[in-house]
């Protein structure tokens, strides 16, 4: 089973990282990262960089596509190369997933089309342009589109689809494995439940069209 993760300038790192490194332990899976052009990607903060191995002409029936997202999601949505590729290889996916605003480039691919899906909150109100029904869920399956809300959901994404390939058994293995038993100091993940001077301010930064 082939797992392309697609990387692209300014991504989010944890975005790919999640399902990497869950499912990336499927058993004889092989993970490559993928970008137009081989080499380093650097990631949001330009301070870390993850080496794509192939470029997208080299990848072209993965079993598994990963979409990360990025702060900036607008200029790989407008790319034609990310974007046609995304179409080309859904075609042949068994499953098509993306993390956090990952799921505008599929909208923007036309795969989100009456579909429902989530993204980062922040963003949710840009998938409907696309034909997609916005949904705050953490992760969200629909037919063979997977889609997880924003950054640390594509851990949980990565463990359930793990779980519905190789059986709950082999997906809380490495659920044990990762030692993934999420205990925050702070109930303040979502903005239903983070301090509303937090929400505003970070809506404030991020208005609805601005993005």
């Amino acid at each position: 089973m082939q797992i392309a993760v697609l990387l692209y300038d300014r991504f989010t790192a944890l975005d790919a990282i999640g399902p990497f490194d869950t499912l990336g332990r499927l058993p004889d899976a092989e993970v490559v990262f993928v970008s137009e052009r081989p080499g380093p990607v650097r990631t949001d903060n330009g301070a870390l960089a993850l080496v794509a191995d192939k470029g997208l002409d080299e990848v072209t029936r993965p079993d598994i596509v990963v979409v990360p997202g990025g702060p900036h999601p607008e200029l790989e949505m407008e790319n034609a190369a990310v974007v046609d590729w995304l179409r080309a290889v859904d075609a042949a996916t068994t499953w098509t997933t993306s993390v956090c605003t990952g799921s505008l480039l599929l909208a923007a691919a036309g795969l989100l089309k009456g579909r429902r899906a989530a993204s980062h909150w922040l963003y949710l109100d840009r998938l409907p342009a696309f034909g997609a029904e916005p949904t705050g869920e953490r992760v969200v399956y629909d037919g063979k589109y997977v889609t997880a809300a924003g950054v640390s959901s594509g851990i949980d994404m990565g463990l359930g689809l793990l779980g519905r390939i190789a059986g709950d058994a082999y997906a809380q293995t490495v659920q044990l494995m990762t030692e993934y038993d999420p205990q925050p100091p702070y109930d303040a993940g979502s903005p239903d439940k983070a301090p509303a001077e937090i929400v505003a301010r970070l809506r404030a930064v991020n208005p609805p069209g601005a993005r």
